[in-house]
């Protein structure tokens, strides 16, 4: 005997799981799967410490499955599964148990508040309160992404259960319901009552800091002088072209051509000759100034020489 109970406390231990593992009303099916570390030749599947069921194995096998079917009030309780072992001979301890929770939809889903309000500032304290009016037990408090009850509580006189969320964050944030144990089944549940969803606001980061409104400013007013300055470079150069342009076409007009005054010969008939010795004559030297230039021209005195002799 001395020598079995030593080899028992060799034998690792089983797991065993539900599936599905929550959400299972009266009248489901459920798996029992008990999970072997090793071959074994005998698994058995014990409810509230009773053997409720078992199953021979062979060496090719290291799950044995459990069906449980049609589900009833009395199912809702904890379990646990043990083998017996091919090498070493033995056998192993119970696994560590698990539980059945079974919701009985003839009971009514509790009720549900929240307050103040569901749009608060980070570090509120925020007050949930469910009520399951007089069927007494235990009321829990859910909240959608988890899969267990985040908090629970035996209610006052009254039926009502009172849940504080202390200095509430984002991460607060999300949707609560309630139920409620019957009676006294700690596995025998009410079905999941209306949710009320809790928004908390992120706080405003202080003034200039990572990124706050200082920093904001400073990066808008930035922005604005590199956009006024692209502005201004654009509009420079587009003047400097049009104006260089127009001093082109102003260069290749026929009225800007810059002609060398002709030479000009003034004849004088020697019957006219008499009495001169000189001929004061004005000219116009061409303009070299643009078209449209309200500059005038200088004139030139040009003093020739008038003979009064007769031809050479």
């Amino acid at each position: 005997w001395l020598v079995a109970a030593s080899r028992a406390q060799q034998l690792p231990r089983p797991s065993l799981s539900l599936h599905p593992s929550q959400g299972v009303s009266l009248g489901d099916t459920v798996t029992l799967c008990c999970h072997l570390p090793q071959p074994a030749a005998r698994v058995e599947l014990y409810q509230e410490e009773k053997l409720r069921s078992s199953k021979e194995m062979d060496q090719e096998h290291d799950v044995a499955e459990f069906s449980l079917a049609g589900i009833k009030q009395e199912d809702a309780v904890g379990y646990q599964c043990q083998y017996q072992g091919l090498e070493p001979v033995g056998t192993s301890e119970k696994s560590d148990p698990v539980e059945l929770l079974v919701t009985d939809h003839r009971y009514p889903p509790p009720g549900i508040s929240l307050g103040p309000r569901e749009y608060v500032e980070m570090e509120t304290n925020i007050t949930i309160q469910c009520w399951n009016q007089e069927y007494g037990g235990t009321i829990f408090l859910h909240k959608d992404g988890h899969s267990a009850p985040i908090q629970h509580q035996e209610p006052d006189g009254g039926g009502t259960a009172t849940f504080i969320l202390f200095g509430v964050t984002p991460a607060d944030s999300g949707t609560y319901r309630c139920s409620y144990h019957v009676g006294g089944s700690y596995l025998l549940s009410s079905p999941l009552g209306d949710n009320v969803t809790l928004e908390v606001i992120p706080r405003p980061a202080p003034p200039g800091v990572n990124g706050g409104p200082s920093r904001n400013l400073v990066a808008a007013v930035a922005g604005g002088c590199a956009a006024a300055i692209v502005i201004i470079i654009v509009l420079t150069v587009s003047f400097l072209l049009v104006a260089q342009r127009r001093r082109m076409q102003r260069d290749e007009s026929p009225g800007a051509t810059s002609r060398s005054p002709e030479a000009v010969q003034f004849q004088v008939s020697p019957g006219d000759s008499e009495g001169l010795t000189y001929a004061q004559l004005q000219a116009v030297t061409p303009s070299t100034h643009p078209p449209g230039s309200s500059t005038t021209p200088e004139p030139v005195i040009i003093y020739a020489e008038v003979g009064t002799r007769g031809p050479r």
